[in-house]
């Protein structure tokens, strides 16, 4: 970086220390809002500030991705990296300020300190020399240059020959099947599947001991991010989100199986035979998983499944379904009602299918026919009496109550690999405009030379390069038996980023971009889904993200969530 960067990027680390202190202020006193007469984080409190503690999450997810990208310029970071971290940084820093005064006004504080950032002259000064027209058209050329390549680019050996490895397979492999199982409308077949078996795709959160690719001493998530993103750019609902579901079920049996469970299950998880699925959601309840009420009445040998589940993605395919359960009648229970049965099937190919048991128990699956994310399949399933053995409850009769708690060890990896799905799916798009824009002519000339579209192209690497940067960053966190609200809030900012760059991506591609023959279409109402799975982007915002940051502000004991 020249001594001009070098300065803009001192400034942005002033700015973003005056930032943090205003919303560390904004956090604590929003917190103390939401305390009862005891002193403690009150539900219903909570609830009567959702609008502010949705505007602090999000305000978080973007100063933790601003900071990273700042944080990431180290004395060998290119002016290139520099402009892309400050164009983001100027992207987001007047609507994170309009969000702190906000959240001041609505507890009814003086929001004078949080305006006043508005007029720093650091902060003027990196909005005309960092985020202005000709700093944008600047860095739009760059990107242009790079092919898409921007973010962290200092992995070591192994996950450095990890990512070329799958993205060489995604390219050669995923891509040319991608809009054919989009198109219409196809379960993602066995050429893709057993591929990924022998690449060893279905065992990335699965130690070695028992068959699968972690080491057995430690977690890594840097793998299963470079993975997830290098197959989702390919194809979301073909390749990258194969991965989520063994991620939730086998760290569930982690944390809870028997020894016998793991010793079964985990192997065969691992090899992707049987292929699995996650049963939470229920038609009435949503993101709302105390409010469970799919139940399981115990029977000599087992226990009765009866009820319906929703957008079960993947139920078709696979052989075997996680399937969250009250077994306590007890509702006031809530969560603690809840346990993990393991209900075992038949593989189908088909969008419809009936499971009949000898003793009459059933169970039917309906896929539901959606505008993007085709290939897995998301299913209705009705459970008629079905039959479910004791030996399938997750953690046996120990495990009985603590189906939150196990699904939970699992949902913080499968919002860690969402987030690096959206940064495939990101990077699709924005190669992709890079392409075109490179190609098409208008008015005489290569649509990527004029300046509101080099313009774009900054802002959309810009974006890109910070998510990739906290995404890798977490992946650490996680690493490290951290990061529980950080893979949220990772998973909100990019999961929204994705929309907005698939958006942009297609509008740069004119008429051609609304053409499903152009993979452009596919990845816009794929991204579309991305901040609905895994925990929609108002639960995490509220539920975890706002609570965590409340909690720490308070210096108490985080709870599950």
């Amino acid at each position: 970086m020249d001594d001009t960067r070098q300065l803009q990027v001192a400034q942005a680390r002033g700015v973003l220390q005056a930032w943090r202190a205003a919303f560390d202020a904004a956090t604590a006193a929003l917190a103390r809002d939401c305390l009862n007469e005891r002193g403690r984080l009150d539900a219903r409190r909570l609830d009567a500030q959702q609008v502010p503690s949705f505007e602090l999450a999000w305000a978080a997810a973007d100063l933790l991705a601003a900071e990273t990208a700042v944080e990431a310029l180290t004395t060998d970071a290119t002016d290139a990296d520099a402009a892309l971290a400050l164009v983001f940084l100027t992207e987001v820093g007047s609507e994170l300020l309009r969000r702190l005064e906000a959240v001041q006004m609505d507890l009814g504080l003086d929001a004078t300190s949080v305006s006043a950032l508005r007029s720093h002259p650091a902060w003027l000064d990196l909005l005309r020399t960092a985020g202005g027209a000709r700093a944008l058209e600047s860095a739009g050329r760059a990107v242009a240059g790079t092919d898409g390549e921007v973010g962290p680019r200092d992995l070591d050996e192994p996950h450095a020959l990890a990512q070329d490895a799958f993205r060489r397979f995604a390219a050669e492999v995923v891509a040319p099947q991608a809009e054919a199982i989009h198109r219409e409308d196809l379960t993602v077949p066995e050429s893709l599947l057993q591929p990924l078996r022998e690449m060893g795709v279905f065992g990335l959160a699965i130690p070695q001991a028992h068959g699968g690719s972690a080491p057995d001493d430690q977690e890594d998530a840097t793998l299963m991010v470079v993975v997830t993103e290098a197959l989702s750019e390919a194809s979301l609902a073909a390749a990258g989100s194969l991965i989520t579901r063994p991620e939730i079920l086998s760290r569930a049996l982690m944390a809870g199986g028997t020894e016998a469970q793991k010793a079964h299950w985990l192997p065969r998880l691992a090899a992707g035979d049987p292929l699995c699925a996650i049963a939470i959601t229920e038609p009435d309840y949503g993101s709302d998983v105390a409010g469970l009420a799919l139940r399981g009445t115990s029977v000599p040998g087992g226990w009765r499944l009866t009820g319906a589940k929703t957008w079960c993605t993947f139920a078709g395919k696979a052989g075997v379904l996680m399937v969250v359960t009250r077994t306590d009648p007890d509702r006031s229970l809530g969560h603690k009602g809840l346990s993990l049965l393991l209900v075992e099937k038949p593989s189908f190919d088909t969008h419809a299918f009936e499971v009949k048991q000898p003793d009459g128990g059933r169970l039917t699956g309906r896929a539901i026919p959606t505008i993007g994310y085709r290939g897995m399949h998301s299913f209705d399933l009705a459970f008629e009496d079905f039959f479910v053995p004791d030996a399938n409850v997750i953690g046996g009769e120990a495990g009985l109550g603590q189906g939150f708690y196990y699904t939970m060890a699992g949902m913080v990896g499968g919002r860690m690999q969402t987030a690096a799905r959206a940064c495939g799916v990101m990077r699709a798009a924005l190669r992709a405009a890079i392409r075109y824009t490179a190609d098409r002519k208008v008015f005489g000339s290569p649509l990527a030379d004029y300046p509101l579209t080099q313009a774009k192209l900054a802002r959309m690497g810009a974006r890109l390069a910070a998510c990739r940067h906290l995404a890798y960053r977490v992946a650490k966190l996680v690493d490290a038996g951290q990061g529980r609200m950080e893979a949220s809030l990772v998973k909100l900012l990019a999961c929204r980023s994705a929309e907005m760059i698939t958006r942009e991506a297609l509008q740069l591609h004119g008429g051609m971009g609304y053409a499903e023959e152009t993979a452009t279409s596919r990845y816009f109402v794929d991204a579309r889904v991305l901040s609905i799975f895994e925990g929609a982007e108002e639960t995490l915002a509220l539920k975890v993200v706002a609570r965590a940051l409340f909690e720490r502000a308070l210096g108490v004991t985080p709870t599950a969530g």
